[in-house]
């Protein structure tokens, strides 16, 4: 096996970056994969039992590892290993061909949408009283990645409640509706599912892409939006039944079609708020005034998209905390394009930018988070290249400090009712290791290291602030509970590769050390 990774490297580095495509492939392999994948895959691998297998669905799984799974199957899953039907040239051969591009990109259209969606429970079909005991506004959703699994665990006794399984590889983090009744979840390859929290079952579900980035929930609790990477498309449902509202074609006035890196809600302004990836616009769809109506039509109508064309590209950004500005920047050279030093604010209202940040690498924005410093608000961020995290005055929007961390990191969480910040040190050597700065003096006052040799990542707290919750990314993995004023471990739980929890109320109530 190692000698055929080491003979197909140069064409696999080919294949990820787009120079190969299907019609480089052998015929041979292409009828492989119609004989051995394409009853769950698809014909056109859009995905149908299992995932999509698409080059921008296969982003996150590296070429060794998708060898691994066609050989050995994958757990807790209907992937079946073929190592003993296939060779391994031919496992190989067909690595090559699901990370290839098609000869025709496959498309997902209204009515794919419309045909997808599945209906188990019709609202109001189940109880509306919670079926457990518990505080509904201090509950957790634990996604756990590596099972494809979620538990919804008690924030006041750190029990688990239930475990049930999701989706292939979800996607954004789930949002809630505004009561924590209700919380929806989006995958990788498009599945945007609706659990009933009190009754612990899934209530409707539907596919809204091939390559879905996240989604948001509108404040008062109508509408879900999704964002996707293919095809270039925003989706609008009714957060009701998941049925389809509306579907829109993301391009500019020339015709060039964008990827959606991210969609927000932006509760102070009733609206959503949509990044671009490939055009300088961000578009916001209002819904604070839009009709409740049967026609799905009218209600479409309602939701008017405003595009604001910008100078730059902005496609990783939060807001401030009255949602009139957006703060944000580009990745890194893409398509021909290159990133400056420099991150801009926006203006909601204007449309127009109100200032430049001086921020280089690449600074990871969406999980940046604010707070009060010396009178002032600042925004801090973990950077994914470089190892710092900035802290910058939201009225000068000059950089206060760059707090030198021991790698790059991913997330970056706090707590209105907590003196500290923390930041993992996802990338690199140190990836065991979490910093927690003090949001006072804007130095680190303690590094913990919980599981050496393992990721330690994602921070939420408890609706009152008083613990915090830190994952260990590992198949053998923890959920972790700290004392948030003492950062003393109280209590660790076992789990299968935990990605991220996220808590009812600091979700649904936008608090200031939480993200989107």
């Amino acid at each position: 096996m190692r000698s055929l990774l080491k003979a197909s490297g140069i064409v696999s580095a080919l294949l990820l970056t787009g120079a190969v495509s299907a019609a480089d492939i052998s015929t041979e392999t292409e009828k492989l994969y119609q004989d051995q994948c394409a009853a769950c895959h698809q014909a056109e691998r859009v995905g149908g039992i299992g995932p999509a297998l698409l080059p921008q669905n296969l982003k996150r799984l590296r070429r060794p590892q998708a060898i691994d799974v066609i050989t050995n199957g994958r757990a807790a899953s209907q992937m079946e290993g073929f190592s003993d039907r296939l060779t391994e040239q031919q496992i190989s051969d067909l690595t090559d061909y699901i990370y290839s591009k098609p000869k025709v990109m496959p498309t997902w259209q209204e009515q794919d949408i419309r045909a997808s969606r599945i209906v188990n429970h019709t609202q109001g079909s189940l109880p509306d009283e919670m079926q457990f005991e518990a505080d509904p506004m201090n509950l957790f959703i634990v996604v756990e990645i590596g099972d494809h699994h979620a538990t919804l665990l008690n924030g006041d006794t750190f029990e688990p409640i239930h475990r049930f399984k999701t989706r292939f590889a979800l996607h954004g983090g789930p949002k809630f509706t505004p009561d924590g009744r209700y919380v929806f979840f989006a995958s990788r390859d498009g599945w945007v599912s609706k659990f009933d929290i009190y009754n612990l079952k899934v209530t409707a579900e539907i596919r809204v892409g091939l390559n879905t980035r996240n989604i948001a929930v509108s404040s008062d609790g109508r509408y879900v939006l999704a964002g996707n990477y293919l095809p270039h498309s925003l989706v609008l449902l009714d957060a009701n039944d998941l049925s389809l509202i509306k579907r829109i074609d993301v391009a500019d006035d020339s015709g060039k079609s964008s990827r959606i890196s991210a969609v927000y809600n932006a509760p102070g302004r009733s609206s959503f708020v949509a990044a671009l990836k490939d055009i300088p616009e961000i578009w916001e769809l209002a819904y604070g005034d839009s009709k409740v109506t049967a026609d799905t039509e009218q209600q479409a109508a309602d939701l008017p998209v405003r595009r604001i064309v910008l100078d730059d590209y902005l496609d990783d950004f939060l807001f401030n905390q009255s949602y009139e500005l957006v703060m944000g920047t580009t990745r890194p050279k893409q398509e021909g394009r290159k990133r400056s030093a420099e991150g801009q604010v926006v203006s909601l209202e204007s449309g127009e930018r109100q200032a430049t940040l001086d921020l280089a690498g690449m600074p990871h924005l969406g999980s940046g988070i604010t707070w009060d410093y010396n009178g002032r608000r600042v925004l801090a961020t973990p950077n994914l290249s470089t190892s710092e995290v900035s802290v910058i005055d939201m009225e000068s929007w000059e950089t206060i400090k760059n707090i030198p961390t021991e790698g790059p990191g991913f997330f970056m969480r706090s707590h209105k009712n907590s003196p500290y910040a923390w930041v993992d040190v996802f990338f690199g050597k140190e990836k065991e290791a979490v910093h927690i700065i003090d949001k006072k003096s804007l130095e680190i006052v303690k590094t913990i290291r919980p599981a050496p040799g393992k990721v330690a990542a994602h921070v939420e707290f408890t609706k009152d602030g008083r613990y915090a919750l830190l994952s260990i990314w590992d198949m053998d993995g923890a959920l972790i509970v700290y004392d948030a004023k003492t950062l003393e471990e109280v209590k660790r739980l076992p789990m299968v590769k935990p990605s991220g929890k996220y808590n009812v109320w600091n979700k649904t109530r936008y608090e200031e050390g939480t993200s989107h």
